[in-house]
């Protein structure tokens, strides 16, 4: 008789373990639907908008008025077309005449470099 009291004690736990999926189910869909009724946002984040550069970082980039993260992608692809990367500290730009113009110094570190953009763009 005891074997069969722990037979009828397992059943109720596999039935709480199957009335707990469906809930997990229904507050994932709930925030998509809470999502997708709010309205979209209008504005841009400060990445997203079009900023005129200076004319020293125009000669790098281009005239056209780009996103900040256009600007850093087109940087990158010049210091890398153009070997500008210390071989030795990876993280160290060495400036040409074109970028020494935007830094206003021969070396600067990956990490400064957002700061001499953001002095080139409005």
């Amino acid at each position: 008789m005891t074997g069969s009291s722990k037979s009828s004690k397992a059943p109720p736990a596999k039935a709480a373990s199957t009335t707990s999926k469906p809930a997990a189910k229904a507050s994932a869909k709930a925030p998509a639907k809470a999502a997708a009724a709010k309205p979209a946002k209008a504005t841009q984040s400060a990445f997203t908008k079009p900023l005129q550069p200076s004319a020293a970082l125009a000669a790098v980039v281009g005239s056209d008025p780009l996103p900040r993260t256009e600007v850093v992608s087109k940087m990158w692809d010049y210091i890398k077309k153009h070997k500008l990367q210390n071989e030795a500290n990876k993280r160290e730009i060495l400036a040409d005449e074109k970028l020494s113009a935007v830094f206003g110094k021969d070396k600067v570190t990956m990490f400064e470099m957002n700061k001499f953009l953001a002095m080139h763009l409005k």
